[in-house]
């Protein structure tokens, strides 16, 4: 029997600080509440942060792949993932910096392919710049996940991005509006934010998430959304989470058949 491919969503913004490594994070959670394997690919080559925010020191890395491969040394995917627990791994980012530039964008997606062959979710969390590494890895992506806060400099980044996506007839793609992450900047209205975008914010992440423990929970290496408690003590955005994992595995399930 063929194994069915697995599907990728890559988390994707206008700027930085918007809270897109923790809403993969939560997302990788809800996947694994729902019984899904899951890879978290740290695609954010030179300051990437999921390994940390994991509390997961990493021996190799998306350059260890990238270099094996050149130097003929790699044998397998799995050596070059971390376990976090039963059905959420870790592609890690390069611990150097300067290792990104030496990084060619096919070993990404090679690394793609093959997750996508050996995982049931793959999430893709990448830095916020239109660099030619991040516009292969938007391309070759299943689903995308635009991650906006509330404020005007957030805001004409997204409408860029939208109009681009727009005018190269790209529809693969949601809006999430992240209020957990400036609690306090509330510019606009949903109505208003769709009115300038001119399209829908999908999904809306209340201050209800607002975590003033979030560094504890780095600390500790855990994922709010697999805490005992996280469906009461965070039951509005829990659902929202809920939500975008169901929609995306139903919507990848009837493109498949």
């Amino acid at each position: 029997m063929i194994k069915k491919r697995g599907k990728s969503l890559c988390l994707f913004s206008g700027k930085g600080g918007v809270g897109k490594t923790i809403i993969t994070l939560n997302l990788a959670g809800i996947f694994e509440i729902l019984a899904k394997k899951v890879l978290i690919i740290d695609m954010d080559l030179t300051s990437g942060q999921i390994a940390l925010a994991l509390n997961k020191p990493t021996s190799k890395t998306i350059y260890s792949f990238a270099d094996d491969i050149l130097n003929n040394r790699f044998e397998k995917f799995s050596d070059y993932v971390t376990r976090y627990d039963d059905l959420i791994d870790i592609f890690a980012c390069p611990k150097d910096p300067r290792q990104a530039a030496k990084i060619e964008t096919k070993y990404l997606e090679m690394i793609l392919d093959q997750a996508m062959n050996e995982y049931d979710v793959v999430l893709v969390d990448t830095n916020h710049n239109l660099s030619e590494t991040n516009l292969s890895i938007l391309d070759k992506v299943d689903e995308i996940l635009f991650v906006m806060n509330n404020d005007p400099l957030d805001l004409k980044n997204i409408k860029n991005l939208v109009t681009i996506f727009n005018q190269l007839n790209k529809t693969n793609y949601k809006i999430m509006l992240n209020d957990s992450r400036d609690p306090l900047k509330k510019y606009f209205t949903i109505y208003d934010l769709n009115s300038i975008l001119k399209s829908d914010i999908n999904y809306y992440i209340s201050d209800e998430s607002y975590l003033q423990n979030m560094d504890q929970f780095i600390m500790n290496g855990e994922i709010a959304t697999l805490q005992p408690k996280a469906a009461t003590t965070i039951s509005k955005d829990f659902a929202v989470y809920t939500k975008i994992a169901t929609e995306f595995l139903k919507k990848e399930d009837n493109k498949n058949e």
